[in-house]
């Protein structure tokens, strides 16, 4: 039961870094890129490519193809996505996903329909195990390696938007452009920064979940749905809030798959309802009304001035990882 939830919460960090290019740009700036997919397929395909064509090593090829995969973003921006800021949500939502079934029909005439296999490096292959049956903890040495990349990037991407210069620009210019192009700000820069590094994120997502992934021409509609519950549950105001959901969404799909294989994933549409309509969010993701969990990050996380959103993210996590656990003592016991 261990491995089932460290093997969700690395499938759920995986949708995080997935998924939060898609929560930037929708939350920063406010637009609706149904095309995000396309870029963490693009990311596989090139995983793969780098990896067995070229045989360059795993790890030289994960920041090459986060680079190219924001290159591709920050020209398909300046050409093309520019041009729909100022349009309806509508306009938007049917310009992206036409870019998505077109990114479909072209890889599909590229690369062919079938799947790609990715063959992963000898240090990431194998598992360790401890503990005794049924408390048994198998921890897969890539899915290992899956949570600390997105852990590490969770950290960053948290400090950069609420901690630099970059970051006020950004919000500066979501707030007002205007004014913010008054004061010496660059707006269409940081915009194209911003939706550069947002794909080069999802790029990296696909090529960090290649192997787990199924990477195929119908990525971006396959796994569509995913990206949006991350978003719309997490919301777009902070990076815990999305990262909480899609860590939420990988523990209950993996658990729903394997002790209700039957259902698919019809578990994780019906606690996605739920939450949207306020059955479970109250208890997952809002901020606790003391200040135990502020004081923890405080004194624990060395965070001097934790906000509600931090405290809500730590408090949500705590509460998802705890209820699996507590699901299952009593089929454990009776056995």
């Amino acid at each position: 039961m261990l491995t089932l939830l460290f093997d969700g919460v690395a499938y759920g960090m995986l949708l995080f870094v997935l998924a939060v290019g898609l929560s930037i740009t929708l939350g920063l700036m406010n637009f609706i890129n149904l095309a995000h997919g396309s870029f963490a397929m693009v990311g596989g395909y090139a995983m793969v490519l780098l990896s067995k064509q070229l045989e360059i090593p795993f790890l030289i090829c994960l920041p090459l193809v986060f680079i190219a995969v924001a290159l591709l973003g920050a020209l398909l921006e300046s050409t093309l996505y520019r041009h729909m800021y100022r349009k309806t949500h509508l306009d938007q939502v049917l310009f992206s996903i036409g870019l998505a079934f077109m990114s479909v029909a072209a890889m599909d005439f590229l690369m062919g329909s079938s799947q790609q296999n990715m063959d992963l490096p000898p240090w990431l292959q194998g598992r360790e195990e401890w503990g005794q049956a049924p408390w048994v903890l198998g921890v897969g040495h890539y899915r290992l390696f899956i949570v600390a990349v997105c852990a590490v990037l969770t950290v960053v991407l948290q400090l950069i938007l609420s901690k630099t210069r970059f970051g006020s620009q950004l919000r500066a210019s979501v707030d007002n452009p205007v004014v913010a192009s008054g004061l010496g700000i660059r707006v269409n820069r940081v915009f194209l920064i911003t939706f550069a590094v947002g794909s080069g994120l999802a790029g990296l997502g696909g090529a960090l979940g290649a192997e787990i992934l199924s990477i195929e021409p119908l990525f971006p509609l396959k796994y569509m749905i995913y990206f949006l519950i991350v978003v719309a549950v997490g919301g777009t105001s902070s990076i815990t809030g999305p990262l909480c959901a899609a860590v939420f969404l990988g523990v209950a799909d993996v658990f729903g798959k394997y002790y209700i294989p039957q259902l698919g994933g019809f578990v994780v549409y019906v606690l996605m309802i739920l939450i949207l309509l306020g059955a479970l969010k109250a208890f997952l993701f809002e901020a606790p009304n003391d200040d135990i969990w502020n004081t923890w990050l405080k004194e624990c996380v060395g965070l001097e001035e934790p906000s509600q959103c931090q405290a809500m993210g730590v408090a949500g996590l705590g509460r998802l990882i705890v209820m699996p656990v507590a699901f299952c003592l009593p089929r454990h016991a009776g056995q």
